[in-house]
C-alpha cells in the first residue's frame, strides 16, 4: 500500500444492495468464503503491507487486518512480504470498518499450547529457552508461554549458579499444565536422567579392563580424582597417578582436563570403575638394579625429611632412603638440620631392595671414614689437647677432632685416689691435656689418660719415707685382716690383724672407728705393686694433743692438694 493509502479506500465489505445483481453460484462461492470462525486459526496470504497493518486475505468477505509489530523483529524488520502465506488467529470477524481483525502472536500462542498437551500426552520433551531466575526456580520461554522449571528438577545435581543458565535452551520434560490458568510446570532433570541413563548403558557396554580411554576431570578430591567416563564415573585413586610421590592430585590434574586412562577394574553390577593413570608407563624398578647398581654415585631432589632419614627423589617413582646412620661417620646428625627439602644431593647406592621397592643411599660413603686411618693420626703414647664435652659415671669424653671423642677413664684420671665420679676432676666444657694410651679403629674407641700429667702420690711419699719411720693416718677402712690407713692424699697403708696391738679377743671394729687417728710404723715399702705394710707394736699411742691435732684429716705430712690436667 502507497504512503497516504487508506485501508477505508481499499476493498469495502459487501452490503446488501452488493449482492443485487449476482447469481447463485457467485452467492454460494462468497458465503463459503466467508466461512471463518472467531477464535480459530486460519491460513492466509500477505497482501500489503502499510505502516501499522499487514493486509491478510483469509478467504473471508473482508480483508484481515494484522498489526505490523506482531510480524516485526528486534531488529525492526518486517518479517513478511507480499504473497507470503501465514498463520493468523482469527479476534473478530468484522470491525467497525469492516475488516477481519487477527493476531499472529495468538495463533502462535493456541499452537504452542497444542504443542505442550501433545507432548505432555506423548511423554516427549519439548525446548525451551531459560529467561529469568524467579523464587523457587527458574522462569522459562516455551514460544512466548512462561512456564516453570522448579530448583530441585533443574539438574540431577546441585547447580550453585543458576545465572549461569539464563539464556540458554534446553529440553525439557512438562510435568503438567493447565491452559485455563496459563500454568506450565517443567523437569530438566528427567530429560538428563533419561541420556545419562542411555549414556550409561552405552559406556558399560564399550568399556573393558585393560581398555585406554578417554574422560573428562569432574572432582579433585585429598584421595583421588573422578573421571567423567561417559556417564559414568571413574576413580583415579591417588596411588595409581604416578610412580612417583603424589601430595595431592590437583599437582597433576585440573577440574575439566580432559585426560586419557586406563581401566583397571570394572564391575557393571556395582557400577564402579577404577582408573590407572600410571600404568600407561613402565614400571621404573623393572630394570631399577641395572640402572642403580651398588656402589653406584647417584644425585637426586630432597622430597621428605623424617627423624629417621631423608628420602630422595632418583627419578619420578624411584626414591632412595638416606639413614641418619648413614648421613656421617663421626656425627650424631638431625637430618632436618643437614639437609633441606628441595636440595640437590649426591649419594652413593648401598643395597637395591626391589620386591620391597627400597634403595638405600649414604651421604657418608663419599668420604673416607676418618677412623680407618685413626690409629695413623694418633698413634698409642701421642699427647693431645681437647675438650670434655660429656661426662659419665665411668669417664669423660673428650673431643679429639670435630666427630672423633676419646674416653678418659675414671681409672686413668689419678694414680692413687679413689674417685666416685669423674666430676671431682674435671668438668664439662674443660681444656685437658691427655695422652692416648690405646687405638681401635675398627670399634671406633680412642682411649685417653690423663694421670701421666698428675703427680705420683704414692712415689712422693715412698720417696719421703723408709722402713722404720713413724707416721700418724687415719683410719680409712676396717676388714676382718686389717686397717687401711690413710697417710696422705691418695696413699694407704695396711696393718696387717697380725700387726695391730691389740688382745686377740678383741675385734678391730670394736677398738677403732673410721677416721681415727693413729700412730703405725712403716715395715714394708714394694715398689712393683706400690703396697706399704704398716705395724702399730711398739709404737707408742697418740697422746690428746696429738690426737687433736692430726683430728680426722691425716697426719702432718699429707701432700699438697692434687692438682688437675685441665688448664
Amino acid at each position: 500500500m502507497a504512503s497516504g493509502d487508506d485501508p477505508n479506500n481499499q476493498k469495502k465489505p459487501l452490503r446488501n444492495n452488493d449482492l443485487e445483481g449476482l447469481g447463485m453460484d457467485e452467492l454460494l462461492s462468497l458465503y463459503e468464503k466467508s466461512n471463518i470462525v472467531e477464535g480459530e486459526i486460519v491460513r492466509g496470504r500477505v497482501l500489503k503491507l502499510t505502516p501499522s497493518d499487514v493486509v491478510v486475505d483469509v478467504g473471508a468477505k473482508s480483508e484481515g487486518l494484522l498489526p505490523v509489530g506482531e510480524v516485526t523483529g528486534y531488529d525492526g524488520k518486517v518479517k513478511v512480504k507480499p504473497g507470503d502465506d501465514i498463520e493468523v488467529f482469527v479476534e473478530r470477524l468484522e470491525d467497525p470498518s469492516g475488516y477481519v481483525i487477527l493476531s499472529r502472536e495468538k495463533a502462535a500462542r493456541m499452537r504452542i499450547w497444542d504443542e505442550i498437551e501433545a507432548a505432555y500426552k506423548n511423554e516427549q520433551p519439548i525446548s525451551g529457552r531459560v529467561a529469568d531466575r524467579v523464587k523457587g526456580g527458574l522462569s522459562v520461554d516455551v514460544g512466548g508461554i512462561k512456564a516453570f522449571l522448579p530448583g530441585s528438577l533443574i539438574d540431577t545435581k546441585p547447580i550453585k549458579n543458576l545465572d549461569a543458565l539464563r539464556g540458554h535452551e534446553y529440553k525439557f520434560k512438562i510435568v503438567s499444565f493447565d491452559k485455563k490458568r496459563n500454568n506450565v510446570v517443567l523437569s530438566r532433570r528427567a530429560i538428563l536422567e533419561v541420556e545419562q541413563k542411555a549414556q550409561k548403558a552405552e559406556t558399560f557396554g564399550r568399556l573393558q579392563e585393560g581398555q585406554l580411554t578417554h574422560g573428562i576431570v569432574k572432582n579433585i578430591t585429598d584421595y583421588g580424582v573422578f573421571v567423567d567416563l561417559g556417564g559414568v564415573d571413574g576413580l583415579l585413586h591417588i596411588t595409581d597417578i604416578s610412580w612417583g610421590r603424589v601430595n595431592h592430585p590437583s599437582e597433576y590434574f585440573n577440574v575439566g582436563d580432559e585426560i586419557e586412562v586406563l581401566v583397571l577394574k570394572f564391575d557393571p553390577a556395582a557400577e564402579r570403575v577404577s582408573l590407572g593413570y600410571k600404568q600407561k608407563g613402565q614400571d621404573p624398578w623393572t630394570d631399577v638394579v641395572e640402572r642403580y647398581p651398588l656402589g653406584t654415585k647417584v644425585r637426586g631432589r630432597v622430597v621428605s625429611l623424617t627423624d629417621y632419614g631423608a628420602f630422595v627423589e632418583l627419578e619420578e617413582g624411584v626414591e632412595g632412603l638416606i639413614h641418619v646412620s648413614e648421613m656421617s661417620w663421626t656425627k650424631k646428625v638431625r637430618p632436618s638440620k643437614l639437609l633441606n627439602m628441595g636440595d640437590e644431593v649426591e649419594a652413593v647406592v648401598t643395597d637395591v631392595n626391589v620386591p620391597n621397592r627400597r634403595i638405600s643411599l649414604s651421604l657418608k660413603a663419599l668420604e673416607q671414614n676418618p677412623w680407618d686411618t685413626i690409629s695413623e693420626r694418633y698413634p698409642v703414647g701421642t699427647v693431645i689437647t681437647g675438650r670434655v664435652r660429656n661426662l659419665t659415671d665411668f669417664g669423660a669424653f673428650v673431643e679429639v677432632e670435630e666427630g672423633i671423642d676419646g674416653l678418659i677413664h675414671i681409672s686413668d684420671m689419678s694414680w692413687n685416689r679413689r674417685l666416685k665420679h669423674p666430676n671431682e676432676v674435671l668438668k664439662k666444657g674443660d681444656t685437658v691435656q691427655a695422652r692416648v694410651i690405646n687405638v681401635d679403629g675398627e670399634n671406633q674407641r680412642l682411649s685417653l689418660s690423663i694421670k701421666e700429667f698428675l703427680p705420683n702420690e704414692w712415689d712422693n711419699f715412698a720417696k719421703a719415707h723408709s722402713v722404720g719411720d713413724e707416721v700418724v693416718g687415719n683410719v680409712a677402712k676396717i676388714t676382718d685382716f686389717g686397717l687401711f690407713i690413710k697417710m696422705a692424699e691418695g696413699v694407704e697403708g695396711l696393718a696387717h690383724v697380725s700387726e695391730i696391738q691389740r688382745d686377740s679377743k678383741q675385734k678391730l671394729d670394736k677398738l677403732f672407728q673410721i677416721g681415727e687417728p693413729v700412730r703405725a710404723r712403716i715395715i714394708k715399702i714394694d715398689w712393683n705393686d706400690k703396697k706399704i705394710g704398716l705395724s702399730t707394736r711398739d709404737v707408742q699411742p697418740l697422746t690428746e694433743d696429738e690426737r687433736a691435732q692430726a683430728g680426722g684429716g691425716g697426719e702432718h705430712e699429707q701432700s699438697e692438694p692434687e692438682p688437675t690436667p685441665h688448664e
